[in-house]
């Protein structure tokens, strides 16, 4: 990403003063503008074409072009090269240019937005990007944040303000900021121009959750942390107004500072493209180097006694010097077995694929009114060899709205509903809801199905009283009231908004709070208490506490925080407690619901005041502010007393179990990457089974140290090596892969796993000299959870894999924090959900739901790579066919340099004669129907294994192309040496040979891609059957009366095509030409499709079978019972397992189930390639790849 400042020296400490530009402009601090957009007016061309020619393919056409230009060495004219390299450059500059003039129009839109800055005591309205670091700045409701500020006051009391941070960390909820003391009182605008105050602080950095800084105001020292902080990309809510001091601008912003740059992705077949094109190259001139050698040794020899016959250019003084113009002259004729028209038109595949999948209506949300899109359109292929998915949780795996589901109150769990049997009702067969109808203030949207935790609060239980006055009380949540009665909740977590919810429902109403007081309505009653502490909740604490009096004088403290950190602070009087609600906790954790434990403790009144003095001069320390503050925490909330528990659901997103396990048949890797803590994430990971009971073990990774992290990860490893010992058969399993390197070991290891590792973990694990430990661990499982991540470590992580095991990663995620992770993997997905448009911004494709991401890889993706895979080896096949015709035809010509072809035949078989059928089979081509891609995800691993185009690949079709070639050219040779025409003249002249061996070319090759064709369309048949025709016109043409007429000088051979076409023997020479050149090919296939079919041909055959047993059904019905279609309706049922997708055992027998169609199994050959590629892989520290041997 560019910007607009210049490379300055890194920051060891940032200075800025307020009002004193004069002073800050020594810095030479970055503006506040933002561009990132790569060209201007004048340097567009200049340096569009530098990077188009950084493209070898490109440079190659450049330097022919420049070849063609030189009179002496060419035999073909200009045109048949500029033209299409012209088109190429012109097509890519124009798209180019479109994008760049987006990223034009959205930097202008940015940079120009208005903003309120006090300049000279007065405020005036300035763009944003003039804003300067010092500067202060005016924000009201509702508006962005322009750049990092240092919060100075609000309207607020005590210089509150609340902000939304939807932008940066993905969450929609809001987040309280609140000036410094001695600032807060400067909401005047006299006052803060005199205010002249110098911050000193860290340097830019990306760490969103951190800031440390001192005001130098006065002659005091006042520190600055997070809290004090408004960040570029917030918006202001709830607050009137506040003012702001510039402290970061433009690139220095943590926003820009975590938005990472944009990388140019390119798909494994564009670099095997480059390596080929390098390779073809190779071979051109090794071929060019043979024929000029040829050429001067015939010169030498033959050619000098021809002199006065057929003498040399007067350039030409030696039969050598003639060799090396030779050479030239062939490296252009032959340069046509990688033509320009190659990159045109995987361009426009690549284009007709994203159509698709912008078309799809099976992917559109129809409430949201969200199609699918994709937003690039150089990835498709990739979609198809996808091996590792790295998804966020919240938001895309579930939902990100949270539900009170169940709850513990001293003992006694609520939230079950049972039957008269005394057996569990399920969801559907749950009675009406409970009525809330008792309190007028209650949430209608609230559903709870237990009425008996209605009865004990309207009954007075006071401990079930204390347990929602506590949810009523313990929170950040800031309450709206619209209109008398319509309270609107806005809450820093969905969880914290559930939770309030739920309090509110059951007669405990959070009404509204001021810095110092909560008011409630309890049952009907409203009650003030006053708030003198809160306790806020981080990563480390996992609890957030609020101490409160009430109005009868009384101090309490109200505690809600994780199982694992608050069970330990208990008063110990509370064990029997503890024992029941551990029960219920483990019950709740089971069913994948995310829980708290809540507590309280009475405080006197003596004591409070002096833990508050000492909580106050911890908070004014210099130095280890936050460490004071934990500690002064920690002290007070111990010996506190249990209340009970809560189980809250984050319901998961339609379809997430049943994605994730087809994506897992399809042998796809999948890890959850989330900010989440662990319980939560482990909890989501049994929801949507990821992790199973199944499962040998899932190991979980909590160190603190880095040797702590080692020795976890080496026993996780010890453990599932011993697992694996012996697999049966005598063999030990070290035995079995003796040679294999560690990776390979483990990932073919017995049994399944799972790892679950934290962020603090993480950050020890993603070390240098730990890494590969990680990896190795990490990709022996089946599924991975990573928790408490931080954006930079999402993306840590996906690279991680990206370096050691070379395989297509793909990441997913609907948040700002996300975007990170979605830049690095080889194709980012953004969904559009609750958490803003950065993701769907910085992705390569975007939808709304996490299921249509098995549509996307198993049905376009695999289509987009087979469909490129067989647009390749046609493409290569086909030109090699009609290149080396030209090599053979030089040691009959004298090594001169002369076409087969004419030239006009040269310039148009690209273009014209053969684009476009190969352009239909690579936009519309489909080996099985879209419902069986989905049926058989096993259908998937060709793609992943990187079968379908490879170097093996692609030298079977140059050995084709080159046996075609052969066939080609010698079949007519051999014929017209002796052949004679009807009236008895010789046949054999060279352009009747030229037609012959043009027609042939034209029909064998549109022959051979009526045999490649999968899934005939009109519009394939259209453009096969219309080439030739078009073909056979334009020959036509080429040598009627008409043309020669009017270019006499171009048209000579007048008649020639159609004498040529009326002698019986030149279509008997064709049609042999044909089928010697096709009937091998027929063959071969044969005989594959009967001895080693794929997976994809033993499901069209299948196929065929239930379409053949429901015609014969039919025809049954029919004499039976002419009248009734009910049966019929039942019987298609057999057409397959579409229905029963959804319910996820099935999915294994449906890849498993075509064993009973053919006694082979039809993907052993698989099989046995990935444990090939497995054994041969390098650990993750070896280099690439070796190429796939078949």
């Amino acid at each position: 990403m560019a910007l607009c400042a210049k490379k300055r020296p890194p920051e060891e400490e940032r200075r800025a003063r307020a009002n004193d530009r004069e002073y800050n402009e020594k810095f030479q601090y970055a503006s506040n503008c933002i561009k990132t957009s790569k060209y201007n007016i004048l340097t567009f061309l200049p340096v569009n074409l530098f990077e188009q020619f950084q493209e070898v393919a490109n440079t190659y056409f450049l330097f022919l072009l420049i070849l063609q230009l030189i009179p002496q060495i060419s035999s073909l004219s200009w045109f048949t090269t500029i033209v299409p390299l012209v088109l190429v450059l012109t097509i890519t500059a124009v798209k180019d240019a479109t994008d760049d003039y987006f990223r034009h129009k959205s930097d202008n839109q940015v940079n120009n937005r208005q903003s309120q800055v006090l300049i000279n005591g007065i405020l005036q309205q300035e763009q944003w990007m003039n804003v300067c670091v010092g500067d202060i700045i005016k924000l009201e409701n509702n508006q962005f944040v322009a750049a990092d500020l240092l919060l100075l006051s609000s309207s607020e009391p005590h210089g509150l303000c609340y902000i939304e941070t939807a932008e940066l960390d993905g969450e929609t909820n809001m987040k309280v900021r609140q000036a410094i003391p001695v600032t807060s009182e400067l909401g005047d605008i006299s006052k803060l121009a005199k205010f002249d105050g110098e911050v000193i602080c860290e340097p830019p950095n990306n760490k969103l959750d951190k800031f440390s800084g001192t005001l130098y105001w006065k002659e005091n020292k006042f520190p600055l942390s997070n809290q004090n902080m408004l960040l570029r990309g917030c918006v202001l809510r709830n607050t009137e107004w506040c003012f702001g001091l510039v402290i970061f601008a433009g690139p220095d912003t943590k926003l820009m500072q975590n938005s990472g740059r944009t990388k140019f992705k390119r798909t494994s077949i564009d670099r095997l493209m480059n390596t080929l094109v390098l390779w073809i190259f190779g071979f051109l001139v090794c071929m060019g180097v043979i024929l000029a050698i040829g050429n001067a040794i015939w010169e030498h020899e033959v050619g000098t006694r021809f002199q006065v016959y057929l003498p040399w250019d007067e350039a030409v003084d030696s039969a050598f010097f003639s060799g090396f113009l030779s050479f030239w002259s062939y490296i252009i004729i032959l340069n046509t077995v990688v033509p320009i028209s190659l990159y045109v038109s995987v361009e426009v595949i690549r284009l007709g694929h994203s159509y698709f999948i912008n078309w799809d209506k099976k992917m559109f949300c129809m409430k949201k009114r969200t199609p699918a899109e994709a937003r690039t359109t150089t990835l498709n292929e990739e979609l198809g060899q996808v091996e590792y998915i790295f998804s966020d949780k919240t938001g895309t795996l579930t939902q990100n709205i949270m539900v009170f589901n169940k709850c513990s109150i001293n003992g006694h769990s609520y939230g079950d509903v049972f039957d008269v049997l005394g057996h569990k009702a399920e969801l559907g067969e749950r009675p009406e809801p409970v009525d809330f109808s008792f309190n007028p203030l209650a949430d209608k949207k609230f559903l709870f199905w237990d009425p008996s935790l209605l009865e004990a609060v309207k009954i007075g239980d006071p401990h079930t009283h204390e347990f929602f006055r506590l949810l009523s009380l313990c929170h950040t949540v800031m309450s709206e009231e619209k209109n008398e009665g319509e309270l609107y909740y806005k809450a820093q977590s969905p969880d914290e908004g559930a939770l309030v919810t739920a309090a509110r429902n059951f007669g405990f109403v959070f009404r509204s709070r001021t810095p110092k007081t909560i008011t409630v309505h309890e049952m009907g009653t409203a009650i003030t208490y006053q708030l003198l502490a809160i306790l806020d909740f981080n990563n480390i604490r996992k609890r957030m506490s609020v101490i409160v009096r009430n109005p009868e004088g009384k101090i309490r403290l109200y505690c809600k925080g994780a199982d694992t950190i608050l069970l330990d602070r208990l008063h110990h009087s509370t064990q029997e407690l503890l024992n029941t609600t551990m029960d219920h906790l483990n019950e709740y954790a089971g069913e994948g619901l995310r829980t708290l434990v809540l507590a309280y403790k009475d405080l006197d009144e003596e004591y409070y005041e002096e833990w508050a003095e000492r909580r106050l001069q911890a908070s004014l320390a210099q130095d280890c502010r936050e460490d004071r503050l934990a500690s002064i925490y920690e002290e007070v909330e111990n010996n506190m007393m249990l209340l009970g528990a809560t189980a809250i659901e984050d319901k998961l997103q339609q379809g997430v179990p049943e994605t994730i396990a087809l994506l897992t048949l399809a042998n796809i890797k999948i890890w959850v990457l989330t900010g989440d803590k662990q319980e939560t994430a482990v909890n989501i990971g049994y929801s949507c089974k990821m992790l199973t009971d199944d499962m040998t073990e899932v190991f979980i990774v909590t160190g603190h140290t880095v040797l702590e992290v080692r020795e976890e990860l080496r026993k996780a490893r010890e453990k599932m090596m011993d697992s694996s010992r012996s697999v049966g058969n005598g063999f030990t399993y070290q035995e079995k892969l003796s040679s294999s390197k560690l990776t390979s070991v483990l990932e073919a290891v017995a049994g399944e796993y799972a790892l679950v590792i934290n962020g603090h973990s993480l950050a020890h694990a993603l070390e240098a000299d730990m890494e590969l430990e990680f990896l190795e661990t990490a990709c022996a499982c089946k599924a991975v959870i990573c928790c408490r991540v931080t954006p930079l470590q999402k993306a840590q992580v996906v690279e991680l894999v990206k370096k050691y095991k070379k395989a297509v990663t793909l990441a997913i995620g609907d948040g700002a924090n996300d975007v990170s992770m979605i830049k690095t993997a080889h194709i980012g997905v953004g969904i559009s959900g609750q958490e803003g448009i950065q993701a769907v911004l910085a992705s390569d494709y975007s939808f709304s739901q996490f299921k249509f991401l098995q549509r996307l890889l198993l049905v376009h993706g695999r289509w987009s790579y087979l469909r490129m895979c067989k647009f390749l080896c046609y493409f290569f096949y086909k030109n090699f066919a009609f290149t080396m015709v030209h090599f053979w035809f030089g040691f009959f010509c004298g090594f001169s340099a002369q076409t087969v072809y004419d030239q006009y035949f040269i310039t148009l078989y690209n273009i014209v004669y053969t684009s476009l059928p190969v352009l239909a089979m690579g936009v519309f081509d489909q080996d099985v129907p879209e419902q069986r891609s989905m049926e058989y995800p096993k259908l998937y691993e060709p793609g992943q294994l990187n079968l379908l185009f490879n170097k093996r690949e692609f030298f079977i079709c140059i050995a084709q192309g080159i046996y075609t070639s052969v066939l080609m050219f010698f079949i007519p040779y051999g014929v017209f040496a002796d052949a004679t025409r009807d009236d008895g003249t010789q046949l054999a002249d060279y352009q009747s040979f030229a037609v012959t061996v043009a027609t042939s070319l034209v029909i064998v090759v549109s022959m051979q891609i009526g045999l490649d064709t999968g899934y005939w369309t009109a519009i394939n048949h259209f453009f096969i059957w219309g080439s030739l025709a078009v073909y056979f016109a334009i020959l036509f043409a080429m040598h009627s009366n008409g043309l020669f007429d009017m270019f006499p000088n171009q048209f000579r051979f007048v008649g020639n095509a159609q004498n040529t076409l009326a002698q019986p023997t030149v279509w008997l020479t064709i049609v042999l030409t044909t089928v010697v050149c096709i009937m091998p090919v027929v063959a071969f296939r044969f005989l594959r499709l009967n001895l080693k079919p794929d997976l994809s041909d033993t499901v069209r055959y299948t196929q065929l079978v239930r379409k053949k047993q429901k015609a014969q059904h039919r025809c049954m019905r029919r004499v039976g019972r002419t009248g009734s279609r009910r049966s019929g309706y039942a019987f298609s049922h057999q057409e397959g397992f579409g229905e029963l997708i959804m319910s996820g055992k099935n999915m294994r027998l449906s890849s498993l189930a075509l064993s009973s169609f053919t006694t082979r199994s039809s993907s052993s050959w698989i099989e046995s390639l990935r444990r090939k590629k497995s054994d041969s892989a390098s650990s993750p520290s070896g280099g690439a790849d070796k190429p796939l041997k078949g």
